[in-house]
């Protein structure tokens, strides 16, 4: 039952990391599961035309490890560029990120659906399938937990050992006073968005890899999810607060609770009304807190 877990929260772990950026930055990715998508049917694609498959024996070996590492290069270039896309639209014409990225979702939905026709692009190769399917051999301890930790390792030594982790937290408590204080907001937004496109790219390659399947609907469910594990993992709606051990924390309890939802044969819709109820909670919870905290403050002073 546990070994199950690991294998099904990394990918939208590691989309709740790229949504906790934004929100740390004062904005919000609502475009991830576009660009989850649109990363794994071009991956799909790739692997696909350049592993022939006869059955399931691959006649071309040899280009079985150059194939992955293209497709994994170019997911993570197109995630990269999506973000920066829509990062540089949020930066420069100074519009709201929730809208800004909503359309983003619905553009990068509709690139993938258009790539793919419709129909899921299926049956790639082992090697791929065993990127977020298979473990070390003689452990038993999956691929995908050590892609996660590597992932997260990243994450946590951009947010607290670089100067464009320290601007984001800047960015989000005050963006006037850290443009006043010199920070290049427009940058640091740019890249915000490209670190979270990154994101999106390596979760695309993970739920194509988990599945064997790539088509414009994976993962629909994936938004609200994110939204909620950022919010559980302490990051204040209004930006410039949160960090990575709580999301991570988020990420496993929520995992906990769907294998729950799972034991008890609860529906999908059920399970999405509960997620719906739990962020309103925490939403309202972090409201409460923030008030009282705010009358300590002033009683005081």
């Amino acid at each position: 039952n546990l070994k199950s877990m690991i294998f099904q929260f990394p990918e939208y772990g590691i989309l709740a990391l790229g949504m906790m950026a934004c929100m740390i930055a004062g904005g919000i990715d609502l475009s991830l599961v576009g660009i989850m998508n649109l990363t794994g049917v071009l991956a799909a694609l790739i692997v696909k035309n350049l592993v022939v498959m006869d059955g399931n024996t691959v006649t071309n070996p040899g280009m079985v490890l150059p194939a992955i590492l293209l497709a994994v290069a170019v997911a993570i270039a197109v995630g990269a560029a999506c973000g920066a896309f829509y990062g540089f639209v949020i930066g420069y014409f100074e519009l709201p990120a929730m809208l800004v990225t909503l359309c983003g979702l619905q553009l990068y939905t509709g690139l993938a659906y258009g790539i793919t026709g419709g129909p899921a692009i299926n049956g790639m190769c082992n090697a791929f399938k065993n990127i977020a399917n298979g473990t070390i051999p003689g452990t038993g301890i999956p691929w995908v937990l050590l892609i996660f930790i590597g992932v997260l390792a990243v994450v946590v030594f951009i947010m607290k050992c670089t100067v464009f982790g320290h601007e984001i937290y800047f960015l989000g408590s005050n963006a006037k006073a850290a443009m006043y204080s010199g920070i290049n907001t427009l940058k640091v937004t740019i890249m915000t968005y490209m670190f979270s496109g990154i994101l999106g790219g390596v979760s695309g390659i993970l739920i194509t890899s988990h599945l064997n399947s790539a088509k414009s609907a994976n993962g629909s469910t994936y938004t609200l999810l994110t939204l909620l594990i950022v919010v559980l993992g302490g990051v204040h709606p209004d930006g410039g607060k949160g960090r990575v051990i709580g999301v991570t924390l988020a990420v496993i309890l929520l995992q906990m609770i769907a294998n729950a939802f799972s034991l008890m044969h609860m529906s999908q819709n059920a399970r999405t009304f509960v997620n719906g109820c739990l962020l309103i909670a925490a939403l309202v919870l972090s409201v409460v807190l923030d008030r009282r905290a705010a009358k300590k403050a002033a009683a005081a002073s």
